[in-house]
């Protein structure tokens, strides 16, 4: 794959997700093995009315999820896999390093350590201006709409 960035309707051209639970909102790049992608958290997000009202925080698993879609925009766009679905196969190594809070910008780098049709291995690791957020390591299965 080229060096390239995408915007969010591209994203919305890939990835199956929408409103409201679309995570991703730019890529800045895809090259080989890897993609950057950028989450902008806003005091909008649906899930900061009940995470938490006083003290408003991105929940863990979103931040998870933010990272599965950065891979599932690079898994997907793989000719192999065009018109599948990633589904979570495992989440290891999850490790939480800081709240994200309304107005933090979420850079979210991902890792391709295995890819075929049917299967792949990403790292990936999300922060703050520079500071990590958190990390783990994902593993996703190919499906597509039947299996469900």
């Amino acid at each position: 794959m080229s060096e390239k960035q995408l915007k969010i309707t591209e994203i919305m051209e890939i990835l199956p997700h929408r409103y409201p639970m679309l995570l991703v909102d730019k890529v800045l790049e895809m090259g080989e093995n890897k993609i950057v992608a950028i989450k902008n958290v806003t005091r909008n997000e649906h899930f900061f009315n009940g995470h938490f009202p006083e003290l408003p925080v991105m929940p863990g698993v979103l931040q998870i999820e933010a990272l599965a879609q950065a891979a599932g925009i690079y898994i997907l766009n793989a000719p192999e896999n065009k018109g599948k679905i990633g589904f979570f196969a495992s989440i290891e190594a999850a490790r939480f390093k800081r709240p994200v809070i309304p107005g933090d910008q979420l850079r979210l780098e991902v890792e391709i350590l295995k890819l075929n049709k049917r299967f792949a291995h990403t790292k990936g690791t999300a922060t703050v201006e520079g500071e990590i957020a958190c990390s783990a390591e994902m593993k996703f299965m190919m499906g597509s709409k039947d299996m469900i």
